[in-house]
């Protein structure tokens, strides 16, 4: 097998640094990607917790370019942290490579403990990236745009006060659609599916599906359903002009946004996507068993194929069978983004 040429290559490795296990990730990481002869950068700041002993080891501020020249962006953590570097990487349109080290882990694509097969891909750049549909945010206050933000999972619109319910009135595309008394207003991306989304009972979208979603979070209305827009649809929460609540709006969990009342959010698909790396090709239904722990005993559709490619005819009697989740869907494929907000 011959020995690929690494020349030039770089890799920006992000951490979360406060974590003992991700720092001896990070650290198994730069010391083998710099054993392959692929430059390693890291953020200032992490580079001072990974205290690496590494000849050219690169550092950078982190902002919007940290990973120019960059071919890949390898993070390690939960998708808190995967969400972090989308906003270190999204404007340059770099890939980043998940490495789980939280819980369920959506946008992880490899797990901790399966560092060299990781290596080895990326060294032999046996992978491929795909672009996930952002959101681009707008705040308005008595008309005037105050402030401007993004997404990759989710834009919630949430009361500011727990004792306080938030009313609101949402609209589609400039009509006004309903109005609601509630705890907040969901507007997600496919990738956000299983995020807040999924937690306020919102629909699971497969990531090759481009739609904007709407769910409302606890609202006293008898029309409260979760609803799936086209991807050039503009939605909008007002937080109405006579109430006593307030709201918040809150980017992935992330940047977080003051709405008095009178307030508007405009939410559209977002110019710039993000790309996230896939080293298995695993369909999302697999990833959505695996990562869910689906019980799915008692299947028969894989059995039902084996028998036909070994009768010809597909006239034997099936055996049962159940291999969802072990076909290339094993851990670290998650393919939808995740709710593990930092």
């Amino acid at each position: 097998m011959t020995t690929p040429d690494t020349t030039g290559r770089r890799v920006l490795v992000l951490a979360h640094t406060g974590r003992e296990e991700a720092r001896d990730v990070a650290r198994q990481f730069c010391e083998s990607l710099h054993r392959h002869g692929l430059a390693v950068r890291l953020l200032k700041d992490e580079a001072a917790d990974l205290d690496l002993d590494l000849a050219g080891v690169e550092t950078v501020e982190p902002l919007p370019d940290a990973a120019e020249g960059c071919e890949l962006a390898v993070v390690i953590g939960g998708d808190g942290t995967i969400l972090r570097a989308a906003e270190l990487t999204r404007e340059t349109g770099t890939p980043v490579l998940g490495v789980n080290l939280g819980h369920v882990g959506f946008l992880a694509e490899a797990e901790h403990d399966d560092v060299e097969f990781t290596i080895d891909a990326i060294v032999r750049r046996r992978y491929t990236s795909e672009e996930r549909l952002t959101l681009d945010v707008a705040v308005y206050r008595d008309k005037e745009l105050v402030a401007t933000t993004w997404a990759l999972n989710e834009a919630s619109v949430e009361k500011a006060a727990r004792q306080r319910m938030l009313e609101v009135v949402v609209e589609v595309d400039g009509r006004p659609l309903s109005r609601w008394g509630c705890d907040g207003v969901v507007c997600a991306t496919p990738t956000g599916s299983t995020a807040y989304n999924f937690s306020a009972g919102g629909p699971i979208v497969w990531p090759a599906v481009e739609a904007l979603l709407m769910v409302p979070i606890s609202a006293h209305a008898l029309f409260a359903r979760p609803m799936v827009v086209a991807p050039t649809s503009v939605l909008a929460v007002e937080v109405l002009a006579r109430t006593e609540g307030a709201g918040v709006l809150w980017a992935d969990g992330r940047r977080s946004f003051d709405l008095p009342p009178g307030a508007r959010i405009e939410v559209r698909r977002g110019r710039s996507p993000v790309r996230l790396v896939r080293l298995h090709q695993a369909p999302f239904t697999d990833r959505l068993v695996a990562k869910f722990d689906l019980p799915v005993s008692g299947w028969r559709g894989a059995a039902e194929r084996r028998r036909s490619r070994g009768n010809g005819n597909g006239n034997g009697e099936p055996t049962g069978g159940n291999d969802v989740g072990n076909n290339g869907a094993g851990s670290g494929t998650g393919d939808a983004g995740g709710g593990e907000h930092a």
